[in-house]
């Protein structure tokens, strides 16, 4: 007779003599829960505020900020898993809402980009596309998309399985590269004749777009100089530190999203007055002595009302 016992349940099992990785995955999931939680939720409740006079990518920065609202609400049940219940069928439900956190965004905030790259680069087209059914059949498919990839995460035992991952990050990264870098070269462009300086309106444009392109190199950058090489790390450094590290960077764009999307607005409901000087003051109209046609007005309001950064 042998006596065995089943060895618990550990997410860490294999990673213990360096765990670093994960918990550092972990504090950023942390932030997440204090800022990116309550800033996704006042989003969704915004734009359910603004739905008869939404912007065209108003749908997809809904189903974003509900997706990082439901991964910030699975952070407390991952502390508590990990730590404590350390139960299989948990961690298997925190895999699929991972599996979610690592599609939506690069996905939505690849719609987003469309939505933008159309209205500059072709707004005649643009307005004959501005019916809402053609944004809720692609935030369709794309959600169809992502419940079969975090299904298959949470089910695991696919062959090279996080290449798939790996494809997504590099084709949503170059598109959101292209598609902002060609934005801002024809906001540069469309000065006018004879003039020096780009009108204001298009200005605080290519600023909004530059710092969206900005963020989008902070969060998705590591991944994609990192996981493409995942045969030249030994298993257990990629799994135990490459994996976490690279993750960290694109949630902790579910905070960075619903925030740079608050700090445009003129006035944020249910914020304390003196926050929101603080916040918006930038944002304050001012008169503009150079009018501008309406449709390139109208152009400029479609950057500005999908501002919501890609890093996520």
């Amino acid at each position: 007779m042998v006596n065995t016992t089943e060895k618990p349940f550990s997410v860490f099992e294999g990673c213990e003599s360096m765990a670093e990785g994960i918990l550092f995955d972990l504090a950023i999931q942390l932030i997440n829960v204090i800022l990116g939680l309550p800033a996704n939720i006042l989003v969704i409740v915004i734009l359910i505020q603004n739905r008869r006079e939404p912007s065209t990518s108003d749908v997809f920065l809904g189903c974003l900020a509900f997706m990082d609202a439901y991964f910030g609400l699975m952070t407390p049940i991952s502390f508590a898993n990990f730590y404590h219940w350390r139960s299989k069928e948990v961690w298997m439900a925190l895999k699929f809402s991972y599996g979610v956190k690592d599609t939506t965004g690069p996905l939505f905030l690849s719609c987003i980009c469309v939505d933008r790259f159309v209205a500059v680069l072709f707004p005649i087209a643009f307005s004959q596309l501005k019916h809402p059914k053609y944004r809720i059949s692609l935030s369709i498919f794309v959600l169809g998309l992502t419940f079969a990839y975090a299904s298959a995460k949470m089910i695991g035992g696919f062959p090279n399985f996080e290449k798939v991952f790996t494809g997504e990050v590099l084709a949503t990264f170059t598109w959101m590269i292209i598609c902002n870098a060609s934005i801002l070269m024809a906001l540069k462009r469309s000065r006018g004749a004879g003039k020096d300086e780009m009108h204001p309106m298009k200005k605080k444009a290519f600023k909004m777009v530059l710092s969206i392109l900005i963020i989008i190199v902070v969060n998705y950058l590591p991944l994609v100089a990192l996981f493409p090489f995942e045969d030249f790390y030994t298993p257990d450094v990629f799994r135990c530190w490459v994996q976490p590290v690279g993750y960290a960077f694109l949630n902790i764009s579910s905070s960075i999203q619903p925030l740079i999307y608050l700090s445009r607005l003129e006035k944020v409901p249910f914020l304390p007055e003196a926050w929101a000087k603080i916040c918006c003051a930038r944002n304050q109209p001012t008169n503009n002595k150079t009018p501008m046609p309406a449709s390139s007005t109208e152009t400029i309001t479609t950057i500005t009302s999908t501002a919501t950064p890609s890093p996520a």
